[in-house]
């Protein structure tokens, strides 16, 4: 089955189900019957079906982002942040006073502060530049709406921030941390656009210009963290159904990697209790079942 006629049944097939994050009031009046679904092959071809054209917030995806453009400047932050799958929810802190301020991994929020605060001051302009090369959309900004939401109900951040600072494990002052973390998760973009800006981890860590943003080894680690972590405490059942490298946000968004073949990008804003899209794990399901593509 050819890949435009494989999305078009899928995006007809799936039922959005679950509830959109509410915890956010902008993500709350989101629509939770859109879906999108986007497969971009290697060579930068787009199929797509549905809402794939609509921007989204981008939420936690830009964790994945993140944690390669820190990887692309050293492996220090590897001393800051683990590689273990939590088992927890994504914004807990029971584990950071038993393990000394050390999150788990880069993908819960803890984690995810600590990746924003090695990248320092302007960590969030130096991803929208990136994210507008790789999808070739130069139009890619933050959500100011989402951005504010945000920021005015993340008293749990800045909890996270604060504790991990007592432990020496945030450098710069918490508001700018909190600033740069909130912007990156507010970035509005499209599945195209997602799905795009996702092919370098599929073209083992080479830009769509040609450049190499990590090495064969890097894209590698950061593929393995996706599929370990990129999911919040759900990725066993990820990996055990979609098999494939992926990350999840609670705008209802989820990428995934095909190494050596595609980057795919589905939305559907209703989520499960976990924080995972529905119809996007049933989508992907329905995807590596039908294509045979998985890393297993």
């Amino acid at each position: 089955m050819e890949l435009q006629q494989l999305v078009d049944r899928i995006a007809a097939e799936v039922t959005p189900g679950g509830a959109v994050a509410d915890y956010i009031p902008a993500l709350a009046r989101i629509d939770p019957h859109a879906f999108g679904l986007a497969v971009a092959t290697l060579d930068g071809e787009v199929f797509g079906a549905g809402d794939y054209r609509t921007p989204f917030s981008v939420q936690s995806i830009s964790k994945a982002f993140m944690l390669a453009l820190a990887l692309s400047r050293n492996d220090d932050v590897w001393s800051r942040v683990g590689r273990e799958p939590s088992g927890s929810p994504f914004n807990s802190l029971v584990q950071l006073e038993t393990e000394q301020g050390i999150p788990r991994n880069p993908f819960i929020n803890a984690g995810a502060l600590v990746v924003t605060d090695h990248l320092g001051f302007g960590a969030a302009d130096r991803l929208l530049d990136f994210l507008r090369q790789e999808s070739g959309n130069a139009s890619l900004d933050v959500d100011p709406e989402v951005a504010k939401s945000e920021l005015d109900h993340s008293d749990r951040n800045r909890a996270l921030a604060h504790f991990m600072a007592s432990y020496g494990n945030i450098r710069n002052p918490v508001d700018v941390v909190l600033h740069e973390y909130v912007r990156q998760c507010s970035i509005a973009m499209s599945c195209a656009d997602l799905a795009l800006s996702t092919l370098f981890l599929a073209r083992h860590g080479v830009r769509n210009d040609g450049t190499r943003l990590l090495g064969v080894s890097g894209a590698k680690r950061v593929n393995a963290v996706m599929l370990t972590c990129g999911t919040y405490d759900a990725a066993g059942q990820f990996a055990y159904r979609v098999g494939l490298p992926g990350k999840s946000g609670v705008g209802g968004g989820i990428i995934a990697v095909v190494p050596g073949k595609c980057a795919i990008c589905v939305w559907s804003p209703a989520l499960d209790a976990r924080g995972n899209s529905v119809a996007g794990v049933d989508a992907l399901d329905q995807f590596t079942t039908s294509t045979g593509w998985s890393v297993f």
